[in-house]
């Protein structure tokens, strides 16, 4: 990997400042031409949705089974290859780069920046999939046909664990931890090293196209800049609007089940443009006002449920299930991870295709967060953390919500499997005490992810489109956060669940190949930031020569 170390700004970007380009507009800090192209095309798209629902949901039909027939060992293969990179930064020289310089020192301490990386990862996918994957999963290894000549004709992650509970039990655990532990923050991690490296160290934008530095030096100002970033903001919108249809659907299941409320799709409607409005004044009263506060109620609560069904649950089964879990993670990830060869299409199609592209593309919503927050960390401490804690806690949060589920299943109650996804988690608690008020506790914690995932996602694709200010202005946020709210709505009106999932391998499809890109990019930076020091030493020796 050559490196022209001549690419890397002394201080800043000298060439380029933020927002030099910005046109000032109807209160709007326009970034051409990514803020009218992709404002254009996601306001044609929620259009079209809208206005022909039927044609929309055939489309959608038609479109995620292509993509992950057609490119699942793609993103296996892609997903892969960023754990294997973030492993390779923590054990080698390059992890010893302090973001922002050797001088400069964490702004947050562990707890607090431990606290924000898990706040800005997976919200309403962890409550929403929490208890229905491993019951999935289990189901799915318990009830295996095997023919006569002992191949499985169904799909298993695995491929084991015919009629063996325990066993069963460990792959539904291992497979699902799969979808939520070091893959998924591997993304993460890249994504957001790049932004931080390029912007505390280079001087660069706080916008994706900054990355891309090295590879394309000062064309990253140009069109190839202004394509990154809209395919940034085009991932982005689809992936929060992907999540925001999930948490709908779970609030209005819920909901359903608590007060009778009808579970439609109007109801749904109803919820997400309800909660878009929350989520609009929490905009309006701006980053420490709105998303600050409601992320530390959504913690306090997370936790409370969290270590509510723990103590009401099968408290023994759990605690043996967290270590029997993790074990049966790291046993099964390398053939999880394997793109060819299997037979379970609809494990590594379904879930694993599904579940990359939707990481993908929540990665520069993310990314940027964590980058924000992050300055002052070496590389090896960035990346271990980053990967390492919120792995922990997700095996925690789904060995209690989904052992609990599984202990319940297993003992003979069969609600759980026979209820739609987003109820599951409503029938999981209606079998531990005081059902009614930890149901609606979850109702609350699915809402409050809701409206900090739309206010935090409006402000990182305001960056992005006004070309990586921090500063823009309040309507621009108020315009996103909107669109977010009514791309809900029309993926919902076009074809509900499959057409959010759609949405997200599309978005996420682009996005894998970009990513890679952008692996690529940022190692050639580390090094060239390893190699500045020995090379500025070089040239003061020569100069006394």
């Amino acid at each position: 990997m050559s490196v022209d170390h001549e690419m890397i700004p002394e201080q800043s970007v000298t060439n380029y400042e933020v927002g030099q380009d910005n046109v000032q507009k109807f209160g709007l800090d326009i970034h051409n031409p990514v803020f009218p192209i992709s404002a254009g095309v996601i306001i044609l798209f929620v259009a079209f949705t809208l206005i022909f629902p039927a044609v929309a949901g055939d489309f959608f039909g038609w479109l995620r089974p292509l993509l992950t027939s057609t490119f699942d060992w793609l993103f296996l293969i892609a997903g892969n290859i960023f754990v294997l990179f973030c492993l390779a930064l923590i054990i080698t020289p390059l992890g010893g780069v302090r973001l922002g310089g050797k001088d400069a020192r964490p702004d947050y301490g562990y707890f607090g920046w431990f606290a924000m990386l898990f706040a800005a990862g997976m919200g309403i996918g962890l409550v929403f999939y929490g208890v229905s994957e491993p019951i999935s999963h289990y189901s799915s290894a318990v009830g295996g046909i095997t023919t006569e000549n002992g191949v499985r004709t169904d799909w298993s992650p695995l491929g084991g664990a015919e009629g063996e509970t325990l066993e069963a039990r460990r792959l539904g655990m291992a497979a699902t931890l799969y979808h939520w532990a070091l893959h998924p923050w591997a993304i993460y991690a890249i994504v957001a090293l790049g932004l931080a490296f390029f912007s505390y160290n280079w001087g660069l934008p706080l916008t994706i196209r900054s990355v891309f530095y090295p590879l394309l030096g000062d064309r990253v100002w140009g069109w190839p800049g202004h394509i990154i970033d809209t395919l940034a903001v085009f991932a982005t919108i689809f992936g929060l609007a992907t999540s925001l249809g999930f948490g709908a659907e779970q609030a209005s299941a819920g909901l359903n089940f608590l007060f009778g409320i009808p579970d439609s799709t109007m109801t749904n409607v109803v919820l997400i443009a309800v909660i878009t409005a929350v989520a609009l004044v929490s905009v309006i009263a701006g980053l420490d006002g709105g998303v600050k506060r409601l992320s530390e109620i959504n913690m306090v609560l997370a936790l409370l449920l969290l270590g509510f069904v723990f103590l009401a649950g099968p408290t023994m089964d759990l605690v043996r299930g967290f270590f029997g879990n993790t074990a049966a993670y790291f046993r099964e990830i390398v053939p999880l991870s394997v793109p060819f060869g299997r037979e379970d299409d609809n494990f590594r199609q379904g879930w694993t295709t599904f579940y990359w592209a939707w990481w993908m593309s929540w990665s520069p919503f993310v990314g940027m967060f964590i980058a924000r927050v992050s300055r002052g960390r070496t590389v090896r401490e960035f990346v271990t953390c980053v990967l390492i804690v919120p792995t922990i806690v997700s095996i925690i949060w789904m060995t209690v919500f989904g052992g609990t589920a599984l202990t319940q299943t297993i003992g003979g109650y069969a609600g759980i499997a026979d209820a739609e996804l987003p109820v599951q988690l409503f029938e999981m608690l209606s079998q531990i005490p005081l059902s009614s008020i930890t149901s609606f506790i979850g109702i609350v914690l699915v809402i409050v992810f809701f409206v900090t995932s739309s206010d935090s996602g409006s402000l990182v694709i305001d960056t992005i489109t006004a070309g990586g200010k921090l500063d823009a202005p309040t309507a621009q946020r108020v315009f996103w956060a909107t669109f977010e709210g009514l791309i809900a709505i029309a993926l919902l009106l076009g074809g509900g669940l499959a057409a959010l999932q759609a949405a997200a391998v599309a978005t996420g499809f682009p996005f894998v190949i970009l990513l890679l890109i952008l692996t690529f990019s940022v190692g050639k930076g580390l090094i060239a930031e390893r190699k500045k020091p020995f090379l500025q030493n070089q040239g003061a020796y020569q100069a006394a020569e």
